[in-house]
């Protein structure tokens, strides 16, 4: 059975990004830097502590990601292009993983959760520029 498993690029921050959302949705987290790998000799010593494969489990939700390892004439450009959707039935836990990953009130395009006709949503992106939505049961 397919499903869909949300990759983001980051620029140097990859493991920091995926550490911070393990701590807010749980899981298994497994992170491979470019060093630990038999294609390190094709990258500069540099980059050999970037993140080439980083994967988390948690329930249903899984996220995988990298750094960015183009060269430098194709830089990374934070888009608004991709979102992690997370949908859930109790308006609780919900709340909890919404609270610990919007991380404070810095959060650019933030909809605190609340009632719609569909149910109970919410969105924000977060500290690392990722967008959030959050599609639930009412409270």
């Amino acid at each position: 059975m397919l499903h869909c498993t949300p990759f983001l690029l980051f620029d140097g921050n990859c493991a920091e990004a995926m550490k911070f959302y393990q701590n807010c949705l749980g899981g298994e987290l497994t992170i491979t830097k470019t060093g630990e790998t038999p294609m390190k000799e094709l990258f500069p010593k540099e980059k050999w502590e970037r993140v080439i494969n980083a994967n988390l489990k948690s329930g249903n939700i899984e996220i995988s990601a990298t750094d960015w390892m183009a060269s430098p004439e194709f830089e990374p450009i934070q888009g608004n292009t991709f979102a992690i959707f997370v949908v859930g039935n109790s308006y609780d836990d919900l709340k909890t993983v919404f609270n610990k990953l919007k991380d404070g009130d810095n959060n650019k395009r933030l909809q605190e959760l609340h009632d719609m006709p569909f149910g109970t949503y919410g969105q924000f992106y977060d500290k690392y520029g990722i967008q959030w939505i959050f599609r639930g049961d009412k409270k």
